[in-house]
């Protein structure tokens, strides 16, 4: 074996690791946990502190009424929730459409500066008075039962923060971005398997709490506001946890191309995360949450999108090498299964594009964008051309 196939089989070890040996290693680890742990899954609603709804809103006029209805039908204590809105840069008439609600105890901030989501988190923060906040989007409804099941998990001292699930809500779920539930399901079986284990490696910015005071201001160019938020305070020695029945539902995007607007600034954001978490790297001082932090995140957000494109070509080199006529050679196989992938891709792009629905293409194709992404998400964050200010992803109706 030559030097090029041994880097081909290491690099591929990195990206079956990456998207589906971890999940693997995971669910065995937790399986031999349960083995010498039984923990109750009942839930016991007799643990209800005052808690503070917080929307960091944008321009979401469109939404607020049926926001501010949703959180006053969530079931929990009505008098133990305060509801509070931060709203700087709205300008089209977003502030003014919750002050009508005034008189039932929206509370509504607004600055007309406009200094991105992490700006109006930080600002907003003095107006929390009760132990836990819970952060929310202004366009994601609630199951009704979340704030329940949130709180009931910070029952346990050790925990300082606490995520909800992403779901996605789309009507077409024979296009492209249909994929994007797909994919938040196995993110969902991972993040459980997860915090099982030990801890959820970053919160949904669409639903998370932390405990008020383990709160810490963050930098003012964060990307990623809740990954890093949360991941601070797992730092500090809490954990981060999980209850995929606390849910935050929010429509797909409108198409693939406003979905890849997200997708590059959360990679922008990954690449940002890593630098300034950088001390997590060191599994000797965080132990398992290194370990789950760089299976998890770090290696999507880093080798494996980079090994894929330099496994194609070492793969063709080696194709060369052997012949291509030569189908019984394992890497033969591999690079016709890389052409037959990519070609699948293509075709998937192809019929998004013309609106023909062939679901079976749209998983390849949207793996090559979530990768593609990232390409392009590091090549904002080098030259500084990624801004804080969300640039809002249209969302399918």
């Amino acid at each position: 074996m030559n030097y090029l196939e041994i880097i081909f089989w290491v690099l591929i070890g990195i990206v079956f690791y990456t998207y589906l040996g971890y999940g693997i290693l995971l669910f065995l680890l937790v399986r031999i946990k349960r083995i010498f742990s039984r923990k109750s899954s009942n839930i016991q609603y007799d643990f209800e502190p005052e808690v503070t709804l917080f929307v960091a809103a944008y321009n979401e006029k469109d939404y607020v009424d049926k926001k501010v209805k949703n959180s006053f039908g969530l079931d929990y204590p009505k008098e133990k929730v305060r509801q509070v809105w931060v709203t700087d840069g709205s300008d089209d008439g977003t502030p003014d459409a919750l002050r009508l609600f005034a008189d039932k105890g929206v509370e509504v901030y607004h600055e007309q500066a406009r200094g991105g989501k992490i700006g109006a988190m930080n600002r907003g923060m003095q107006f929390v008075k009760t132990p836990i906040v819970i952060f929310s989007d202004g366009n994601t409804m609630l199951g009704k039962e979340s704030i329940n099941r949130i709180v009931n998990l910070f029952k346990d001292p050790k925990v300082g923060c606490v995520s909800g699930e992403k779901r996605i809500l789309s009507k077409d779920t024979d296009s492209a971005v249909g994929s994007e539930g797909i994919y938040w399901k196995y993110e969902s079986t991972l993040k459980k398997w997860d915090a099982e284990l030990y801890s959820v490696v970053g919160a949904a910015g669409e639903l998370f709490a932390v405990r008020t005071e383990l709160f810490q201001e963050v930098e003012k160019d964060t990307l990623l506001d809740d990954f890093i938020i949360s991941i601070r305070i797992a730092m500090k020695g809490y954990t981060i946890q999980y209850d995929p029945e606390a849910y935050a539902i929010e429509s797909a995007s409108a198409n693939v191309q406003e979905e890849l607007k997200r997708k590059i600034r959360i990679a922008a954001g990954g690449i940002q995360s890593i630098v300034r978490l950088s001390p997590l790297l060191n599994p000797f001082k965080y132990g398992t949450l290194s370990f789950q932090y760089i299976s998890h995140r770090v290696l999507r957000w880093t080798l494996a999108p980079l090994a894929l494109p330099i496994i194609f070509i070492i793969n063709f080199i080696l194709a060369i090498n052997y012949g291509f006529d030569n189908l019984s050679n394992i890497y033969i196989i591999l690079f016709y299964t890389q052409v037959f992938f990519y070609a699948a891709s293509l075709l998937g792009w192809y019929f998004e594009n013309r609106k023909i629905k062939i679901k079976l293409l749209f998983i390849p194709y949207y793996f090559f964008i979530m990768n593609y992404a990232v390409f392009l998400g590091f090549g904002r964050y080098l030259v500084g051309q990624q801004s804080v200010n969300w640039e809002r992803a249209k969302r399918g109706s």
